[in-house]
C-alpha cells in the first residue's frame, strides 16, 4: 500500500495530509502553528501528527506555501540587480533599486534595433558584484529574440558566477518592463526558495522517505523541486490555487467556485472541469505587475482573526489582524486578570485602536529607526498584553493613532482584539481556545451598542456571511463595483441572487456560516469533510502542466501595391527560426512545440505516454479567405494523473454521505472566457 503527503506552509497554521494512492481517499491530517523564521519546526511538528506507520510508505510529496507572497509583501526579498536592455519607461513611483538601461532591443519581428552596449552591462556588473546575491534582465521583445538577455546572461556567469534570471524565461507575452518586473521579484526570491525546499528536502530525507517531491505553482499546477528552486515566482498564490484544487478534490465537483476564509482573508477563486480560472494579465502582488500566470481571485482584508472593533452605533469589521482574544489567554497567562479588569473607555474617543477589548504585546522584532515618539510609545508596552489605559496609566493624552499604526506595521507590537472566532466562540459553533474570554469580550463591545452579547455575535456572524456573499458576487460579476453590490446585498431580504454552480467552503470554522450565506445566495453551498486542511490536499492533487507559444509570422514588403512575402519567422521561447514556405514554418512550429512540453514532462520524470497535449490554434486575418499574417499556436501538456480522476468519483461517494449541507439547486455548466487579445506591435 502506497501514500502520497501533502503539506501547506499558510501564514498561521502549516497543514499536511496523507491520501492513498490506489483510490485517492484521505486517510489523516494534521495542523500545526507555522514557525517563523525557520519554517522547520511548524513542518516537523505538522508531520509528526500523521500515522507514523502509514507514513513509512508515502511514494510522493507535494507541497505549497504563501512564503513567495509574504517575503513580497514584507519587502523581505534579497538584493537584487536589474538590467533593462532598450528604451523603457520605468514608472515614477517604482521602488526597484540597483537598476541600469542600457543601449540594445528588438523589434517585433526579431530584428535588433540597436546594438547591445555591453560594456555598460560590465561596468554595472563589476560595481554590483560584491552586493547582491543574483542578476535579472529584460530585453526589449526578447520573446521574439532572446539572443541580447542571453548574451547578458553569459557575461554575469563568466563575471560573477551568480544566478541570472531572464525575462523570456518566465514569461512568453508582451510587455518588457513587466518582464523585468517579473524577472527581478524571481531573482529576490531564489535564496528564499532554496532555503524553504532544502528544508522539506532535510525533512523527508530525515525520516528515511523515499519519495519523489514537487511544488504547487499558482496556476494550480505541480513541478519538479528543481524547476521549483529555478522560478519561486510561479509559487506566488499557490495557496489560494491549493485551496481551489482541495475543494474540488474534496467535494468530487471539477466545476465550482471556492470562498477559502483564512485569518487575515477570504478569497474567491473558480475552477472549471478540473482547471483553475487563471488571469491572463498576470498576476499582482504587492503593488507589482508580473507576468505570472495565476488564478483570477477576489480577495478582501476580512478573515477568521480580523479585528472587530465598535463605534457609534456600528460594528467594524477588519481590516487588520488581531489574535483573538480566546487564544490570547491560552498564549498568555495573566491575560485573563487583564482582560477582567473591564477597562471601559470614554464613548466619544472609540476608534480602531481605543477600544475595551484591545490589548497591546511587545514582540520580539528588533527595533530601529525609531521616532522620539515611537519609543516612548514602545518602552511603555511590556511582554504581556496590556490595555491603552495600562500603557499609559500615568497619563491623561493617549498615543496617536499614527504612532501607534507605526509600530504595528514594523512588526514591534502584536495586537489582541474581539475577532469573529471569538464570536463563533461566544455562539457555541467553535470551541478551540477559550470561551470565556470571548464572553468578557463581547459583553463589553454589546454593552456599548446597548444589546446584548449573543445578539451582538449573531450580528459579527451576519456581517462577516455578507463579506462572504460580496466577496463572490464581485468575483462572479467582474466589474461591477463593490459598492453596488453592497447596494444590492442591503436590498436583497425579499430576494436572493443565484448562482449556478455549486459553492464549496473551506477554513476552519466555516460551517458555521452556511446557514447567513443560504439566506444572501441561491446556490449549493458545500462544506467537505477535510475542509479546514483543503490547502495541504491541494497541494498535493495538481496536475503536472506545462504551457507554451509559438507564433508563425509571415513578413511582407513595404510596398502595399506589390506585397511580397519576404519570409516566414517562427518565435518560440527558445529564439527565433527564418523560413521561406509558411508549411514547412508550420510543420516545425507544430513539431518543436510538442518536444518542448515532452522535454520539460521528462524532467518531472514522466514518459511521453503520460501526457496529453492540447494544441489550440489562433489565425490572425486582414480579410476572410487570405493567408493568415500570424498564426499563434499554444500548447498545453498535462500529466495524465489518475489522482485527481479518483478523487472525483470517489469523493462524491463519500460526499454524499454528509448530508444536512446541500442547497436545492443543481448545477450548471459554466463556459470559461476565451482569451481574445491580438498579438500587438508593442511592448
Amino acid at each position: 500500500m502506497a501514500y502520497s503527503l501533502g503539506i501547506d506552509a499558510g501564514g498561521t497554521y502549516t497543514d499536511s495530509i496523507l491520501i492513498r494512492n490506489s483510490d485517492g481517499k484521505v486517510i489523516c491530517s494534521n495542523k500545526a502553528l507555522t514557525t517563523y523564521p525557520d519554517l522547520l519546526e511548524g513542518i516537523t511538528n505538522s508531520i509528526d501528527g500523521l500515522d507514523p506507520e502509514k507514513l513509512k510508505l508515502v511514494t510522493m510529496v507535494s507541497v505549497s506555501t504563501t512564503l513567495a507572497t509574504n517575503t513580497i509583501l514584507e519587502k523581505t526579498g534579497y538584493p537584487v540587480g536589474l538590467i533593462l536592455v532598450g528604451d523603457y519607461e520605468i514608472p515614477a513611483d517604482s521602488e526597484i533599486a540597483n537598476c541600469i538601461m542600457v543601449q540594445g532591443g528588438h523589434d517585433s519581428r526579431g530584428e535588433e534595433v540597436e546594438p547591445l552596449d555591453i560594456s555598460a552591462v560590465e561596468n554595472f556588473v563589476l560595481r554590483l558584484k560584491d552586493r547582491v546575491s543574483a542578476f535579472a534582465v529584460s530585453s526589449y521583445f526578447s520573446v521574439r529574440n532572446p539572443d541580447h538577455e542571453l548574451r547578458v546572461k553569459a557575461l554575469i556567469q563568466e563575471l560573477t558566477g551568480l544566478p541570472v534570471v531572464c525575462g523570456h524565461e518566465l514569461a512568453q507575452s508582451l510587455g518588457a518592463y513587466e518582464r523585468g518586473v517579473t524577472a527581478y521579484l524571481n531573482a529576490q526570491l531564489l535564496p528564499v526558495a532554496e532555503g524553504f525546499l532544502k528544508t522539506v528536502v532535510n525533512e523527508i530525507e530525515r525520516r528515511g522517505l523515499e519519495s519523489r517531491i514537487a511544488m504547487l505553482r499558482c496556476d494550480g499546477s505541480v513541478v519538479s523541486m528543481q524547476e521549483a528552486m529555478k522560478k519561486p515566482i510561479e509559487s506566488v498564490f499557490s495557496g489560494p490555487a491549493a485551496s481551489l484544487l482541495g475543494a474540488s478534490y474534496l467535494s468530487g465537483h471539477e466545476t465550482c467556485t471556492v470562498i477559502d476564509v483564512g485569518g487575515t482573508s477570504t478569497d474567491v477563486s473558480l475552477i472549471h472541469k478540473g482547471l483553475p480560472y487563471l488571469s491572463e494579465n498576470g498576476a499582482i502582488v504587492g503593488g507589482w505587475q508580473t507576468k505570472v500566470r495565476a488564478l483570477r481571485m477576489e480577495t478582501s482584508a476580512i478573515g477568521g482573526d480580523s479585528h472587530i472593533w465598535v463605534q457609534g452605533s456600528r460594528t467594524n469589521i477588519g481590516p487588520r489582524r488581531v489574535i483573538p482574544l480566546c487564544r490570547a489567554a491560552v498564549l498568555y497567562p495573566s491575560f485573563m486578570n487583564t482582560l477582567k479588569k473591564r477597562w471601559i473607555p470614554d464613548r466619544l474617543k472609540l476608534n480602531e485602536h481605543i477600544q475595551a477589548t484591545k490589548f497591546f504585546v511587545r514582540t520580539k522584532q528588533k527595533a530601529s529607526n525609531l521616532s522620539k515618539e515611537e519609543e516612548e510609545l514602545l518602552a511603555h508596552i511590556r511582554n504581556e498584553p496590556l490595555s491603552l489605559k495600562d500603557v499609559y496609566w500615568d497619563r491623561n493624552i493617549l498615543p496617536s493613532k499614527k504612532v501607534m499604526d507605526s509600530l504595528i506595521q514594523r512588526r514591534l507590537v502584536q495586537v489582541i482584539g474581539f475577532t469573529p472566532t471569538d464570536a463563533l466562540h461566544v455562539l457555541g459553533e467553535y470551541d478551540e481556545w477559550d470561551s470565556e474570554a470571548s464572553e468578557i469580550g463581547a459583553t463589553l463591545l454589546a454593552n456599548f451598542l446597548g444589546t446584548d452579547r449573543q445578539e451582538f455575535c449573531l450580528d459579527v456572524k451576519r456581517l462577516f456571511a455578507r463579506n462572504m456573499a460580496k466577496d463572490l458576487l464581485a468575483f462572479l460579476m467582474e466589474g461591477v463595483d463593490r459598492n453596488e453590490i453592497e447596494k444590492m446585498l442591503e436590498g436583497s431580504f425579499f430576494s436572493r441572487f443565484k448562482v449556478d454552480i455549486p459553492v464549496i467552503l473551506l477554513g476552519g470554522p466555516v460551517r458555521a456560516y452556511v446557514d447567513d450565506l443560504k439566506r444572501l445566495i441561491d446556490a449549493e453551498i458545500l462544506v467537505p469533510e477535510y475542509s479546514s486542511v483543503g490547502n495541504a490536499v491541494g497541494a498535493l492533487v495538481g496536475k503536472g502542466t506545462k504551457r507554451v507559444e509559438i507564433t508563425v509570422r509571415t513578413i511582407y514588403s513595404e510596398s502595399k501595391y506589390d506585397l511580397k512575402t519576404k519570409g516566414v519567422f517562427v518565435y518560440t521561447p527558445t529564439g527565433r527560426r527564418h523560413f521561406i514556405i509558411r508549411s514547412e514554418a508550420l510543420e516545425f512550429a507544430e513539431s518543436f512545440g510538442r518536444e518542448l512540453i515532452l522535454d520539460y514532462m521528462a524532467e518531472s520524470g514522466l514518459s511521453p505516454d503520460q501526457v496529453t497535449i492540447n494544441v489550440e490554434r489562433k489565425d490572425i486575418k486582414v480579410h476572410t479567405g487570405d493567408i493568415p499574417l500570424e498564426t499563434r499556436l499554444i500548447f498545453e501538456g498535462i500529466s495524465n494523473s489518475d489522482v485527481y480522476e479518483k478523487a472525483v468519483s470517489g469523493h462524491k461517494e463519500l460526499f454524499n454521505s454528509c448530508e444536512g449541507n446541500r442547497g436545492q439547486t443543481e448545477p450548471l455548466d459554466c463556459n470559461s472566457p476565451e482569451e481574445t487579445s491580438l498579438t500587438e506591435n508593442w511592448e
